[in-house]
C-alpha cells in the first residue's frame, strides 16, 4: 500500500495541443524508478507525417510498445506488428520507442497507448489530432453579364475542413455579411456562405472576394470573381464654348454611359441632317463646327443605342454677334433647367400689389378734388332759411363769379 501512495506522489500530467504541422505536446506520466513511460500529444495537418515517441527514464531492459486508437499493436520494440506502409520505425532502444505515422489522414486521429511491459503493465496515453485542411473555395452564382436590377445570389464552399473554416466575403476591400452553413461530411466539414444583392450599374467591374480562413493554414484561400453588369446608355452633351460667336471654333461632344458602349452616335440638327458637313465634321462622338454663323443656330441632337435601350441628348446652340455684350446666363442653361416658377410667381405678386396701391391712391385722390368743388360750388347757401332762398343765393354766387369772371377777362 505504501509503495501505491509512493508512486501516486510521483505522478505528473503535463498535456496541450499547440497546432501546427510537426510540433508536440507532451503528456508526463513518472512512477517509482521512473518506470512510467513519457509520450507526447501530436498534432499534425492531413497529410503531413506524425512522430509517436515514449520514452522512459530507467528501464531494466523491459519491452516498449505502441498501440493505435483501435488497440491495434503497432511496433513491439523494434518488432513491427501492423501491416502499414504509413506507419515506419524510426528509433527503439530500452528507453525509448519512436515510431513515424505518414501521409495521416483524418482517421488517423485518436488516442494512442505506450506500455511499459513490467509488472504490471504500465501504460500511457498520447492523443494523434489531425487538422482537415479545407478544399480550395469556389464561387458560383455569377452571371456573365448581369443586367441591372437582377438579384444575384454569391455561394462559396470550402470542403474537408476540420474542425469548420471561416468564411469571409469582400467588396473590393471592404468586408461584407454573409449566411454561413456548416455540414459534418463523416469527420470533416463542408462550409458555405451565401451572399445576396441587388445588382445596379455602380457594380460594374467590382471584385467580390471570398476567403477561407483556417487553423491549418498559414495564409487563407482566397478566390476572386469579378462582376459585369450590363445596363442602359446615357448621354449628355457637352460645349465648348459657354457663348458662342461668330467666326468661331466649337465643339460638341457626346458623352455615353452604358454597358456595352452604345455606339454607334448619330448627330443630327432640328430633326433633320446636318446642313452643312464642310464646316460640320463629325469624328466619333464629336461634333466640330469650324466657323461660327448665324445660319448654325437650332437644336442638335445626338443618339446611341445598346442591346438593352436607346438614349439621346440635345443642345440648343444660339450664335451671338462678335461685338455683342455677353450675356449673364447659358440659353442651354435655361433649356435644361426651365424657368424658375418661384421667381416669376414673386415677380407677378409684387407688380399686382404695386397697381392697386397706385389705384387706390388715384381713387382717393380724385375723390378729394370732387369734393372740394363741390363744397365751393355751394358757398353761399349756408345761411338760407329755406331750399329755394339756397337756391337763389347760390345762383347769386354763380352770377357773381361769373361776373368777376367776365371783369377779369
Amino acid at each position: 500500500m505504501s509503495e501505491k501512495n509512493g508512486i501516486s506522489r510521483r505522478v505528473s500530467l503535463m498535456s496541450c495541443c499547440h497546432v501546427a504541422r510537426g510540433v508536440q505536446t507532451t503528456t508526463h506520466v513518472g512512477g517509482s524508478q521512473g518506470q512510467f513511460p513519457i509520450t507526447q500529444n501530436v498534432t499534425v495537418v492531413e497529410g503531413g507525417t506524425a512522430n509517436m515517441t515514449c520514452r522512459v527514464d530507467y528501464n531494466d531492459n523491459t519491452s516498449l510498445q505502441w498501440s493505435n486508437p483501435a488497440q491495434q499493436t503497432l511496433f513491439f520494440g523494434d518488432k513491427k506488428a501492423l501491416r502499414d506502409h504509413r506507419i515506419e520505425l524510426v528509433r527503439a532502444s530500452s528507453q525509448e520507442l519512436i515510431i513515424r505515422i505518414s501521409d495521416v489522414i483524418l482517421s488517423d486521429e485518436g488516442q494512442y497507448t505506450c506500455s511499459l511491459f513490467t509488472m504490471p503493465v504500465k501504460t500511457t496515453k498520447a492523443f494523434l489530432t489531425v487538422l482537415g485542411v479545407p478544399g480550395r473555395p469556389d464561387i458560383t452564382g455569377f452571371t456573365k453579364p448581369a443586367m441591372e436590377g437582377d438579384v444575384l445570389t454569391l455561394t462559396c464552399t470550402a470542403p474537408g475542413s476540420k474542425p469548420a473554416a471561416n468564411i469571409r466575403w469582400f467588396r473590393n476591400d471592404k468586408e461584407v455579411q454573409g449566411t454561413k452553413e456548416v455540414n459534418a461530411t463523416g469527420k470533416s466539414f463542408a462550409v458555405t456562405s451565401s451572399l445576396q444583392f441587388q445588382v445596379d450599374r455602380r457594380e460594374d467591374g467590382v471584385a467580390y472576394t471570398c476567403s477561407v480562413e483556417h487553423v491549418s493554414l498559414p495564409n487563407p484561400y482566397m478566390t476572386t470573381e469579378v462582376l459585369e453588369v450590363h445596363y442602359a446608355p446615357h448621354l449628355e452633351i457637352t460645349h465648348s464654348l459657354i457663348i458662342p460667336q461668330e467666326g468661331q471654333y466649337f465643339k460638341l461632344e457626346c458623352v455615353s454611359i452604358g454597358n456595352p458602349i452604345p455606339e454607334p452616335v448619330l448627330w443630327s440638327k432640328d430633326g433633320g441632317e446636318l446642313p452643312d458637313i464642310e464646316r460640320m465634321i463629325v469624328e466619333g462622338r464629336e461634333l466640330t463646327i469650324t466657323t461660327l454663323n448665324k445660319t448654325d443656330n437650332g437644336t442638335y441632337r445626338c443618339e446611341a443605342s445598346n442591346h438593352l435601350g436607346t438614349s439621346s441628348a440635345e443642345y440648343i446652340l444660339f450664335v451671338y454677334a462678335k461685338d455683342f455684350p455677353w450675356p449673364t446666363t447659358d440659353p442651354n442653361a435655361f433649356a435644361q433647367h426651365g424657368p424658375d416658377h418661384a421667381l416669376i410667381g414673386g415677380v407677378v405678386a409684387v407688380v399686382v400689389f404695386i397697381t392697386l396701391c397706385l389705384i387706390i391712391v388715384l381713387g382717393r385722390y380724385l375723390a378729394r378734388h370732387k369734393g372740394t368743388y363741390l363744397t365751393h360750388e355751394a358757398k353761399g347757401a349756408e345761411d338760407a332759411p329755406d331750399a329755394d332762398t339756397a337756391i337763389i343765393n347760390a345762383e347769386g354766387n354763380h352770377v357773381h363769379a361769373e361776373e368777376k369772371k367776365e371783369y377779369f377777362i
